[in-house]
């Protein structure tokens, strides 16, 4: 039988027991969610594939064109097996992805790791750590990425809910290119004979060229939506090498997030994209049954003097009608269809205005923590340039050249081995030096007349950066064989776009306009043509990070170069050791 201290101590012990439970009925239900494992298994494998009439054996994962999407949530580690089935050997980036501790897990070839080769097989191994939002993985090896690449969609954690509202539905929109032709043949080609590459045959909006081209009119997106309703529409520009305007005909788009970092809401009718970048936009469709259908289009934008492919590609948004039996599929052929008014090609003022409406959102709870101090600061000069033809050669670049690419007139030439674990190693010797100019070695009037020497060094050269050092780098366009806009990526990092200009940067006068309260995060940056962007970046992840154009060709180029990031003291800031399975070369 309980005595009365029993029921006393039962009655206390009760009472805590309740407060504990009213107190834990006040905690948001994401703080208690751990994140979970996901697996993914990507066959590389060829697949025929037919587009504009042309059927042809293409690379792709799982035998689809785009690949498949990710779905995933911030918090959640993710294993993706990758087996190699093609002559190719292939590596797989997870764009945007920062890779904390990871970097091993980052696929550029010869920079993170071997490529995976025939018959071989990779885990990639890494978790989503407070990053939510559109990303996207590719090829990142040769020009492999023109088939191989799809969505990454990383939702927010259980409970947590978006800084906007709510869509009723989301919608991937990967704007991708059909060639005709091997791209494999087309980049040999190009670095064979010096000149510039062929360029593509068709745009396309999740692999669909649309009724614009020749024979496509059955391979067109078509986006159903309902009156009424908000949809969000997750923009990712997957082409090699041409910036893109798309817009949606009598539509306003709003832009709630770029690179998977949140923005100030702002409307625009159209959105301006660069090859690696992306964007969630909300598309708030009409009250009512239109009566109409509309074309939502794109096609380049255009800063630089070489061929590019200039032609639109087209999906359809049709709205579902409101009785089933009076809008057949026959009737909605018979409706209007609206099109779409894009900037001009060179539209550089429409591209300025637009970047600068780009804002972090900077609220409590998604704060934009700008480096406010200076560790070390870098000019780069990005651009054109020219090397010598090989002997016995007629060369198809500038005045019987080779076009090359470079930055501070360094041509990045990629090893035999993978730089990260020369590094991890100490094995630097002979597959890298740490002398990175940090500044261009011999100054000129950047973006006015050109020097008449325009060949370029070639190297593979890295900076080396203490951990947690502060980093402000100005990256530089010249007008060296043409000024041109350069989305430029960084691996492993977001920076803050702390200011930007025409012209050349002016150490002097230029600091005074820089934005460190709420400029826009993110992972790729089109340096404005003839002009300089100022970046910001705390160099927090240990590894070797990859830094980039992300036009394919002036990667090819050599327009390139890596970051090396020392550990840090404790154990959470050191770079993992390799997985047993990591590729050899």
């Amino acid at each position: 039988m309980a005595g009365p201290y029993d029921l006393l101590s039962m009655s206390s012990f009760l009472r805590v027991l309740l407060f504990i439970c009213i107190a834990l009925s006040f905690i948001p239900e994401h703080a208690f969610v751990a994140g979970i494992t996901r697996h993914y298994k990507f066959d590389i494998k060829l697949q025929n594939v037919t587009r504009l009439c042309h059927t042809k054996s293409i690379i792709t994962v799982n035998g689809q064109f785009p690949g498949p999407r990710i779905v995933a949530r911030e918090g959640d580690q993710l294993l993706i097996k990758v087996v190699n089935h093609v002559r190719n050997n292939v590596s797989l980036h997870w764009h945007g992805i920062r890779q904390l501790q990871t970097g091993w897990a980052d696929g550029p070839a010869y920079v993170t790791q071997c490529p995976i080769q025939t018959g071989q097989s990779y885990v990639y191994n890494f978790t989503i750590v407070g990053q939510r939002g559109t990303l996207w993985w590719h090829a990142h090896i040769s020009w492999l990425r023109s088939t191989l690449y799809g969505p990454i969609i990383i939702l927010p954690k259980l409970g947590v809910p978006y800084p906007f509202v709510k869509p009723y539905k989301e919608v991937p929109i990967v704007f991708g290119e059909w060639w005709n032709a091997d791209t494999e043949a087309v980049i040999s080609q190009a670095l064979q004979t010096g000149g510039g590459p062929n360029v593509s045959d068709a745009y396309t909006i999740n692999g669909l060229p649309g009724p614009l081209y020749n024979c496509s009119a059955k391979d067109t997106f078509k986006l159903r939506v309902k009156p009424g309703k908000t949809y969000l529409l997750r923009l990712i520009n997957a082409v090699l090498d041409e910036e893109l305007f798309f817009s949606i005909a009598n539509h306003t788009l709003k832009v709630v997030d770029v690179d998977a970092l949140y923005v100030k809401p702002f409307e625009t009718d159209t959105i301006l994209i660069a090859p690696g970048q992306t964007s969630n936009v909300l598309l708030k469709t009409k009250p009512n049954f239109p009566n109409a259908t509309f074309f939502m289009t794109a096609r380049p934008y255009v800063t630089g003097q070489g061929t590019f492919d200039n032609s639109t590609v087209a999906a359809i948004l049709e709205y579902e009608s409101p009785s089933k039996t009076s809008h057949s599929t026959l009737s909605i052929k018979k409706l209007p269809l609206f099109k779409p008014v894009l900037p001009l090609l060179n539209d550089t003022s429409f591209a300025t205005k637009y970047s600068n409406k780009l804002r972090s959102l900077a609220s409590a709870q998604f704060p934009a923590n700008v480096p406010q101090k200076v560790d070390k600061r870098f000019l780069f000069t990005v651009g054109l340039g020219t090397s010598p033809c090989h002997s016995n050669q007629n060369c198809q670049g500038p005045n019987g050249t080779r076009f090359s690419a470079s930055v501070n007139n360094i041509s990045f030439a990629l090893p035999s081995t993978a730089l990260l674990q020369a590094h991890f190693f100490g094995q630097s010797n002979g597959v890298y030096t740490s002398d990175f100019p940090t500044t261009p070695l011999i100054p000129f009037n950047y973006t006015g007349t050109p020097p008449n020497n325009t060949m370029v060094n070639n190297g593979t050269k890295l900076v080396v950066l203490p951990f947690n050092t502060s980093v402000e780098l100005i990256v530089q366009d010249t007008s060296i064989l043409g000024v041109e806009s350069h989305p430029l990526h960084l691996h492993g990092f977001n920076f803050f776009v702390v200011g930007q200009g025409f012209g050349n940067f002016n150490p002097n006068t230029d600091p005074a306009n820089f934005n460190l309260v709420d400029p826009v995060e993110r992972n790729t940056v089109g340096v404005p043509s003839g002009g300089w962007v100022a970046l910001r970046f705390l160099a927090d992840n240990p590894g070797v990070w990859f830094m980039h154009c992300h036009l394919e060709i002036h990667t090819s180029w050599g327009l390139k170069m890596a970051w090396v990031v020392l550990d840090g003291k404790l154990p959470n800031q050191k770079l993992l050791p390799p997985p047993r399975d990591l590729p050899k070369c």
